[in-house]
């Protein structure tokens, strides 16, 4: 039988296969054969990871499922550990090995070096390297192939005692760690302790003798926790790449890929990349560092990174000192910096995108060691995205594809209010933007345990590490007294979009007493901060934001969207400040006014009291003329902002009982009357207004006398309203404006309803304000619903239509669409009359069982129920069309801002999608990708 292939070397692998490469091992691949300087390797495929994991798959699998459901973290903990102990007992599939040794003697014959030979010695990295970007996420190690003997033949190889024992003890640290489960804080004790005696400040000051000391200190460690530290380099290769696979399924690996939704789909396990090693820490003319191709925080076309002197591998991400910026490394390096900036744009051109790039500098020479695309701002994805399509680097389409409407969700967080006077107490290093207040915490595990309360927190550490990722997700901002913008924290925080500052090095953190001093002031556990991820600034206490406007790019940007896509976008907005805001953010419409937001005041409120507590039809007339006075500058006020652009007023909606006073709150004032003596006629009055309270409760009122049944029931009420409207329309018409209204019917469930409403109170509202303004009224020539005031020889069109929200609604939509104009599907409504949930109820007691153990794949009141509500509306979608090719259909709910509620929507064939003013952006960037991607399909 054929062997299985599992190792290739750079020279022979396809950089384009990710998924069997990894993203790793594809950039080294792609940089060799673009002929850049990497040090040669080779890759053991993601499949050989897959078959490792193979013989048990069935049970780990099961426990995967558990920990999906983010059970407490004693139940988490136990479960790792199973998973742990399974993986202790898988082996290298078969034939592996065998390869592996193969490709190190290829090696050994490209670099001239021997493995395991002291005069001189090949060693090398092991670096894991999943399909998809994971930042330090999983393991690698460096230095391999060192030993007592090695490390002796390496010192006199190099002339350099100091490098050869530097690299030997991170080695045992590394190895410890990440292959052999010694904790990272035995070792950093002794190496303090070490530096104390020696008197070095940084690591480079440690003398020859202290790193030699530190070698058998950290070989005693290794023996004390896990057995002899192995001196045969094959042996450590063997147990480094086991290592890399079951790092695989580390915690944070794990919870990293639940929380961004990498499936198996998608990433189905890691490569290894086992790579010639060159040494940063070789002196002062060596180092390490990270470039990107352009600034990953403000999107600036320059190069942007850092750099670390006489460092190795993992120091600047780690942040354990602070780097010379890149601007530096050019006036110490300029050939290497030219050779930087050349490569980076190489490689940029070629992947059609911003790069992240790792560099280590030996002795003077360059070497790459791998390029990714990068993590960047929100404002630097948009701003690079529209820069590179303008440069020709990439398409308009593939602009619009690398900018998610997350991003633009981030580019719309708060900033600090300028009108505030906050004076910050500390600053640091603007690693990912936004403004944000929270209550301090300084364990990961007390992030994720506070923020389930409901607590906003801000995680406060000296530097984050890769296990502290759980603690991200579960924090509204990260703050760092250590780190540079490529460190740890500052990457991740950028990829999961919150707020962070990182390097404030006038904080000094306490973690285990559980507070931060900066000057003379202490803040302790719980108090409140507030951190600007936009300049660095950190603030005591609350601190007022304000919401940001849109940046041209995106506006440019936005504006490529709607060229492409199909889908309309309005908005849904009650007050002048909502339409002017979603006027700005693009809204072609107000896609739902709701009225009753109108009856706020007081004075409106009382009057429309009297208007429901009324027991005739005068009565209930009496106190609607002066309330459809009140509510018409509103109107007017909303069709004037929107000039030019439809405006869908709904008709009241909510249940009466609504807008009263509860019977509790009634008894009890009439018990203070009578306990305070009032007079009879002021207590007859409110036993009066009890009594009908009482008549007008209901069993269950979210389906009892409301919206258009209120309509049919009390018809003044839905005249009155209507002529508040159209009395609107036809004072801005006169004054030369253009106002296009929509009234919508809410809560239809029969045609018949639509019908009654327009004949006993809509119709007659249009004719009365046109006898009023003297306009000529043209009823229902274009098209039903459609009614037209001619004034001076041009028409103005007043349509009406219907909210679609019930389930016999969008059953009978042939019907009712015989009788309207438009529909426009209220979602919420109807998600509720689909399932038969409460939405309140729901989302407080049982959704998120259901979605953590998928009942639910996803919460159906933010994205939409293909399966259930999205076939309603296919069907109702359908029907109308059907009946009347002239009908409009657009949704109003909150799954109009839904990114993945859109594509389905556009799918359908609806033709607008109605959002909250800050989700307009979002919503016309997702219509857009979604006609994109019908695009690509076809």
């Amino acid at each position: 039988m054929t062997q299985k292939k599992y190792v290739y070397s750079f020279e022979e692998a396809d950089w384009r296969n990710k998924r069997l490469f990894g993203g790793k091992g594809s950039s080294l691949v792609l940089m060799t054969q673009l002929g850049l300087k990497v040090p040669p390797g080779f890759i053991i495929t993601t499949e050989a990871c897959v078959d490792f994991y193979s013989p048990r798959k069935e049970e780990i699998d099961k426990l995967l499922e558990i920990l999906e459901r983010q059970p407490p973290p004693d139940v988490r903990d136990r479960i790792i550990k199973q998973i742990w102990d399974i993986i202790d007992t898988l082996k290298l599939p078969e034939g592996l090995w065998d390869q592996v040794v193969e490709y190190v003697r290829y090696l050994e014959q490209k670099t001239g070096k021997k493995f395991g030979d002291p005069s001189n010695p090949l060693l090398v990295s092991v670096r894991s390297g999943a399909p998809v970007s994971m930042p330090g996420m999983m393991d690698t190690v460096l230095n391999l192939g060192l030993n007592d003997e090695v490390v002796k033949g390496l010192a006199k190889l190099t002339n350099n005692e100091w490098f050869a024992y530097d690299a030997y003890r991170r080695f045992i640290q590394m190895f410890g760690r990440i292959v052999l489960g010694v904790k990272d804080e035995y070792f950093n004790e002794v190496w303090e302790q070490i530096k104390k005696k020696y008197g070095a400040k940084e690591d480079v000051d440690v003398p020859v003798e202290g790193l030699k000391e530190a070698v058998e200190k950290f070989k005693e460690i290794v023996r004390k926790y896990a057995g002899e530290f192995p001196q045969d380099p094959w042996k450590q290769l063997e147990l480094a790449v086991k290592a890399v696979f079951r790092s695989w399924m580390n915690p944070r690996a794990i919870f990293y890929r639940i929380m961004n939704k990498i499936t198996p789909e998608i990433a189905h396990c890691t490569a290894v990349n086992i790579v010639t090693m060159v040494f940063g820490n070789m002196g002062w003319d060596s180092g390490t560092g990270v470039a990107f191709s352009r600034d990953p925080a403000t999107g600036e076309n320059k190069l942007y990174g850092e750099f670390l002197p006489n460092a190795q591998g993992e120091d600047v991400v780690a942040g354990i000192r602070t780097p010379m910026s890149i601007e530096e490394f050019k006036k110490k390096f300029p050939h290497l910096y030219e050779e930087l900036e050349k490569a980076a744009k190489i490689l940029e051109k070629v992947n059609k995108d911003v790069q992240d790039i790792e560099f280590t500098v030996e002795r003077g020479v360059l070497y790459f060691l791998q390029t990714r695309n990068a993590k960047m701002t929100p404002l630097a994805r948009v701003k690079t995205a529209v820069d590179m399509a303008k440069e020709g680097i990439i398409t308009k389409e593939e602009a619009l594809m690398k900018v998610s409407p997350e991003h633009v969700v981030q580019l719309l967080y708060p900033r600090i209010d300028p009108k505030a006077k906050a004076l910050p107490v500390a600053k640091g290093l603007p690693a990912s933007p936004g403004a944000v207040s929270g209550q301090v915490v300084f364990h990961p595990d007390d992030a994720v345990e506070w923020a389930k309360k409901g607590k906003k927190v801000i995680l406060v550490r000296t530097e984050t590490k890769p296990d502290d990722v759980h603690g991200f997700y579960a924090s509204v901002g990260i703050l760092t007294s250590r780190g540079g913008m490529t460190s740890h924290a500052a990457v991740v925080a950028r990829a999961i979009g919150k707020p962070a500052v990182v390097g404030a090095e006038m904080i000094e953190v306490h973690e285990n007493e559980k507070y931060f001093k900066v000057g003379d002031k202490i803040v302790r556990e719980g108090d409140w901060i507030t951190i600007d991820g936009n300049t660095g600034n950190v603030y005591l206490g609350i601190v007022p934001t304000i919401q940001p406007g849109l940046i041209k790019e995106l506006d440019e940007l936005l504006r490529w969207a709607d060229d492409m896509r199909k889908l309309g976008v309005r908005a849904n907005a009650d007050v002048p400040t909502d339409a002017e805001i979603a006027k700005k953010f693009g809204a072609e419409g107000i896609g739902l006014l709701r009225i009753e937001r109108m009856f706020r005041r007081p004075e409106r409120l009382e009057l429309l009291r009297k208007v429901i507590l009324a027991e005739t039809s005068e009565e209930r007339i009496r106190y609607l003329e002066p309330l459809a006075q009140m509510i018409k500058e509103d109107f007017k006020k909303m069709l004037e902002i929107m000039d030019g652009k439809p405006v869908i007023i709904r008709l009241i909606d909510p249940p009466l009982h609504e807008f009263l006073p509860s019977p509790e709150e009634v008894l009890k004032e009439i018990y203070e009357l009578k306990m305070k003596g009032a007079p009879e006629e002021k207590i007859k009055a409110k036993e009066k207004l009890y009594t009908r309270i009482k008549a007008l409760q209901e069993a269950n009122p979210m389906m009892g006398h409301r919206g258009v049944r209120v309509g049919i029931t009390y018809p003044e009420i839905y005249y009155y309203l209507a002529r508040a409207m159209l009395e609107a329309a036809a004072e801005l018409i006169l004054e030369g404006k253009n106002p296009i209204l929509e009234i919508m019917v809410p809560q239809v469930a029969e045609a018949n309803e639509i019908r009654f409403v327009k004949v006993n109170a809509i119709a007659p509202a249009l004719r009365d304000v046109a006898k009023k303004y003297g306009f000529e009224l043209i009823e229902e020539r274009d098209g039903p619903g459609i009614f037209v005031y001619k004034v001076k020889g041009r028409e103005y069109k007043i349509l009406i239509g219907t909210m679609i929200e019930t389930v016999r609604a969008c059953l009978v939509a042939d019907e009712i669409a015989k009788e309207v104009a438009f529909f426009s599907f209220g979602t919420n409504d109807l998600t509720q009359a689909t399932f038969s949930f409460s939405r309140d109820d729901a989302e407080n007691k049982f959704i998120p069982q259901y979605l953590e153990n998928k009942i639910l794949p996803s919460n159906p009141f933010q994205t939409l129920d293909v399966k259930g509500v999205g076939k309603l509306i296919e069907i109702a979608t359908k029907l109308g069309k059907s009946a009347n090719p002239k009908l409009e259909i657009g949704i109003c709910g909150e799954h109009g801002g839904d990114p993945d509620s859109i594509e389905f929507l556009h799918k359908v064939g609806i033709d607008y999608v109605s959002a909250s003013p800050f989700r307009v952006p979002v919503a016309r960037l997702a219509a857009a990708k979604a006609a994109l991607k019908e695009k690509l399909s076809k």
